[in-house]
């Protein structure tokens, strides 16, 4: 596996799951929680958590999903480590909120964690078919 076949998967990951991560808070989560946490939440975001977030989200897809499929030269191990690392992750952070968070519900648990498992796998799979096609 080659340094350019590495910075390929994190660029077209990074891309990919930013991208659809963007709809997917603006027209389907945001508005879940919004309506569930009301007043509880900031009405902007703050930016530099925001960038920690995806920075080290990125990161982790890139160990767990990236480097082992690459290393294969096989893009479905992305998949399966990328669902396995989404589910967990957001399983994480729902499940401890739904623990703890008053107004927290069972709807955004199961939505978060759907979302973070298919777009963590599908942007993985997604960054290794790309890597693995241009960096030969």
């Amino acid at each position: 596996m080659s340094v350019i076949a590495f910075l390929i998967f994190f660029a077209a990951t990074s891309i990919i799951f930013l991208g659809a991560d963007a709809l997917m808070l603006g027209f389907v989560i945001g508005p879940m929680f919004r309506a569930a946490l009301q007043d509880s939440l900031l009405q902007g975001l703050r930016p530099a958590a925001a960038i920690g977030f995806y920075l080290l989200y990125m990161a982790g897809i890139t160990y767990f999903a990236g480097l082992p499929a690459l290393r294969a030269g096989s893009a479905n191990i992305a998949l399966l480590n990328g669902l396995i690392l989404g589910l967990v992750a957001y399983g994480t952070y729902e499940l401890t909120s739904w623990s703890v968070m008053r107004d927290w519900h069972v709807g955004m648990v199961a939505t978060d964690m759907l979302w973070g498992a298919a777009l963590t796998g599908v942007a993985a799979y997604c960054g290794a078919r790309i890597s693995l096609a241009f960096a030969v």
